[in-house]
């Protein structure tokens, strides 16, 4: 028996998923994309979320941010580096990157922040009122009134 692996489906979607978009997503995904830059998706409220996305080494200028057709995209260009400069250790990548995440229909991006290398996205779920439960009152049916109805002939024949 063969199982799957769909974690790289929950890690990349905000809010109520498109299966069948992101299944065929999953069938050409590139495993080496998962892993750069690290990040985190947070629940910070009923509506509320933020992405948190480790990105050392960039400045506000090389980050943008785009939302197309439900899906953020996150680009990162890599500065060029100093020829002069040698590296005895290099651990910090330092190499450009692009991450795009699946919105949820009604997601929208509230901001972005940079702070000490992590990039903080604010999402906000905006359900618009049309399309939010409504609760609906049952009332009580009016007691039924009998009305007779009386003809001409009724009415002399009892006078008499």
């Amino acid at each position: 028996m063969r199982s799957f692996d769909l974690s790289p489906l929950f890690r990349s979607t905000v809010g109520f998923d498109h299966l069948a978009r992101l299944l065929d997503a999953a069938q050409r995904v590139d495993e080496s994309a998962f892993s750069y830059p690290p990040y985190n998706i947070e629940k910070m409220g009923e509506d509320d979320y933020r992405i948190t996305m480790a990105v050392a080494g960039f400045s506000e200028e090389d980050l943008d941010l785009t939302v197309q057709e439900n899906q953020l995209v996150i680009t990162g260009r890599a500065r060029k580096e100093d020829e002069n400069l040698r590296y005895l250790h290099r651990g910090i990548a330092g190499r450009s990157f692009e991450r795009r995440f699946n919105l949820a229909d009604h997601i929208q991006v509230k901001g972005a922040s940079l702070v000490n290398g992590l990039l903080h996205v604010d999402l906000v779920r905006i359900v618009p009122e049309t399309l939010r439960p409504r609760k609906i009152q049952i009332g009580t049916a009016a007691p039924s009134r009998s009305i007779e109805h009386k003809t001409e002939g009724e009415d002399q024949s009892k006078a008499a």
